[in-house]
């Protein structure tokens, strides 16, 4: 399994609830969320198919950015429990 970034920008929070959003990614494998506009998730799909399963819960003005990573270099403050998944 490969490991996504999933950062976005939800323009239109005070108009949609974008619970069918949250639970889409959550579908996609193995998730971690510890920033609150920020998911990693591990999962088989490519970035294409991740953003065909996540666009159809967006409206037209929100931002989002799916990208792969690996765990070559890397470096923040998080709890320990977010740095023994992303390790893993």
């Amino acid at each position: 399994m490969n490991k996504y970034l999933i950062t976005y920008d939800l323009k239109n929070k005070s108009i949609r609830d974008y619970q069918s959003l949250f639970i889409a990614i959550k579908s996609l494998g193995p998730w971690w969320h510890y920033l609150e506009s920020t998911w990693i998730v591990k999962t088989n799909l490519n970035s294409q198919q991740i953003w065909n399963t996540l666009g159809q819960h967006l409206l037209t003005n929100d931002h989002i950015l799916v990208v792969k990573i690996d765990n070559s270099d890397k470096w923040g403050w998080l709890p320990q429990d977010a740095w023994n998944w992303l390790n893993t």
